[in-house]
């Protein structure tokens, strides 16, 4: 990364980090990290709940801060627009910006906590579980800080692409669950888990609890998406090819943000 993409993404990143709204997010999360971890008795099971905060928070703060900042910096990526500099430059920069400075806020949120549990002798902590769990949170926050770009670049009304934005976390979040549930109800007769397994693919925030499932091996939490890529998949292949998902998802919305940038008229 050098030149102006370099410039761009460390002014991004220094601009949110001096952001209150950044650092709100880290505190938000780091608060909520400590009250699972004192209200449970076990830092696996704070870890699992941790998880939960993983699909419903992080997906809708990347959505919403991504988008705000996008259309906060939009008149300064005009600006640099107007130097002979080339626009993905100024688009990847941004996002890189964007995605590591939202990552490293989730990430301080959540290792802190856990590593002053361990530090204070207030339990043992399972490091590689944890490590997972900030992998998998890291992932979620890359795959939603490039859907709010996608969305702001196609989008010049703010209200629309946030609209958009939530009714689209609203939907992974809650209503594609409920509609894979009734397709398997519906179609229950049929061989339909390697169906189920490619339907959940669809979803990265599914993709997210699965991982961090298959690591605990645990037949009670893992559900019946988790027992399908067990069994089909092997933990080790069912790991792999969600986290392979969770890169495509995270690449395709920056590359066709990348494309909308590159010809957009401003």
């Amino acid at each position: 990364m050098r030149g102006p993409v370099y410039k761009i993404f460390k002014y991004t990143l220094f601009d949110l980090l001096r952001s209150r709204w950044l650092s709100s997010y880290a505190v938000l999360i780091g608060l909520m990290t400590v009250g699972l971890l004192y209200l449970g008795d076990d830092p696996t099971q704070a870890a699992v709940s941790v998880l939960n905060l993983v699909i419903l928070v992080v997906p809708l703060v990347s959505l919403v801060l991504g988008l705000m900042y996008h259309y906060a910096n939009r008149d300064f990526a005009l600006l640099v627009l107007t130097q002979p500099v080339p626009r993905g430059s100024v688009f990847w920069g941004q996002l890189l910006g964007l995605g590591l400075s939202l990552t490293g806020a989730y990430l301080v949120g959540v290792l802190v906590p856990f590593a002053a549990f361990s530090a204070f002798g207030m339990g043992e902590v399972d490091w590689p579980t944890v490590g997972m769990l900030l992998f998998v949170g890291a992932m979620v926050t890359l795959v939603f800080s490039s859907l709010a770009l996608y969305l702001g670049v196609g989008n010049d009304e703010r209200v629309r692409a946030l609209g958009v934005a939530i009714a689209v976390w609203f939907v992974l979040t809650f209503v594609y669950d409920s509609l894979l549930l009734a397709f398997i109800i519906l179609a229950q007769a049929y061989p339909i888990d390697r169906w189920v397994i490619g339907l959940s693919m669809l979803n990265p925030i599914d993709l997210a609890r699965v991982l961090v499932l298959l690591h605990l091996d645990t037949a009670a939490l893992m559900g019946y998406t988790g027992a399908l890529f067990k069994k089909f998949l092997g933990t080790g292949m069912g790991t792999t090819a969600a986290v392979l998902a969770l890169v495509l998802w995270t690449a395709v919305p920056a590359w066709l943000a990348g494309r909308v940038f590159a010809r957009k008229d401003f």
